[in-house]
């Protein structure tokens, strides 16, 4: 048998194989036979014992708008795609960070398609590796709807992304209501991620944002979409929420009481509601916070995320190791979350049948 070069770049091999296939392949030693072998045995084990992910929480910023003010160094395409296949990740949906649309509020439309644009190409230059979700330059409804069609029709991207709050308006905001309607009629993949947001000065609160603000900028998007009756308006979207959904998972039963409240009279269906919701798990794989998302959604709207290249090196080692070491999914469920999930939202992702 011999080994061709897209065996040797096979998105599911490890580089340290390959790295040991191209010594021995220079070694005068070891004759082709011999090399090959050897590094069929080693793709064998490294597919037998490595899960490969679909992450759908994964970051990416055109170099034009990646300045000093990010707290890192963002990466070029090829260090991405080394830096997946450490992490064993097969294929990432990628989006932007709030960052780019906070720091360009005069110029949001062609902001939005300079970051689209440049998606598109990574995907078309990596196509099985990466997707992506399009930038919207809300709260400018008039152009999210052009870049709807655009990014979606055009560039042929696989969902949108939106953050929780625009300039102080919540998802959910009758504002947008025709931004969720051209949404719902394409039955669009909408990723919902945090807004950059920071405790309001009169709190006096100086915790890093990350820890309280993000969490509760999400779920306060999805207590609004619940209200304004959004999620029941548009239930063709499939919509995905990052970190496991904010505190929503621990406010499910308090969400749930708005039924018959005198100030959400129009409020029905709050639980069904939230287990149509996708969640993703970037900064959500301990156990106090699965074992509570769990109790609310079904192990088939769970989806495995990173946060990449923002959460990286040893905080991402641990949340990973989390992800190992938590014992409440069984080996179906927890291939289901990595991979399985996410096919079923971007089918082009699964292998080839034919052999």
């Amino acid at each position: 048998m011999f080994i061709d070069d897209s065996t040797r770049s096979s998105n599911n091999v490890d580089r340290s194989a390959r790295n040991i296939y191209r010594r021995l392949e220079a070694h005068e030693d070891f004759p082709g036979a011999v090399t090959e072998s050897i590094f069929l045995l080693l793709v064998m084990n490294l597919t037998a014992t490595q899960n490969w992910r679909i992450d759908v929480h994964h970051h990416v910023v055109p170099p034009k708008y990646a300045d000093d003010s990010l707290p890192i160094k963002m990466p070029d395409a090829e260090e991405q795609l080394g830096s997946m296949d450490s992490w064993h990740i097969q294929a990432a949906i990628t989006s932007l960070t709030p960052r780019v649309m906070l720091k360009n509020l005069t110029r949001l439309r062609a902001v939005a398609r300079d970051c689209n644009e440049f998606q598109a190409r990574r995907t078309r230059d990596h196509g099985s590796r990466f997707g992506a979700f399009a930038l919207l330059p809300l709260p400018d409804v008039d152009g999210a709807l052009e870049e709807i069609g655009f990014a979606l029709d055009v560039l042929r991207l696989d969902g949108v992304g939106l953050f929780s709050s625009v300039t102080d308006r919540y998802l959910g905001d009758p504002l947008f209501d025709p931004v969720f309607d051209e949404l719902n009629r394409r039955r669009a993949v909408v990723f919902i991620h945090p807004t950059h947001c920071e405790a309001p000065e009169p709190t006096h609160l100086h915790a890093p944002p990350f820890v309280v603000e993000y969490v509760f900028d999400t779920t306060r998007a999805i207590v609004n979409l619940i209200y304004t009756g959004t999620l029941k308006r548009c239930p063709n979207i499939r919509f995905i929420v990052a970190h496991g959904g904010g505190a929503v998972p621990f406010l499910a039963q308090r969400m749930a009481m708005m039924e018959g409240h005198r100030g959400a009279r129009n409020v029905t269906g709050v639980l069904p509601a939230l287990r149509s919701l996708y969640f993703e798990i970037a900064s959500t794989t301990s156990s106090f916070a699965l074992r509570s998302l769990q109790e609310l959604a079904d192990p088939a709207h769970v989806l495995w995320g990173s946060d990449l290249p923002f959460v990286y090196g040893a905080r991402l080692k641990e949340e990973v190791d989390h992800w190992e070491h938590y014992d409440g999914f069984d080996d179906a469920a927890r291939s289901a979350v990595e991979t399985g999930n996410a096919l079923r939202l971007f089918p082009r992702f699964a292998p080839p049948t034919d052999i």
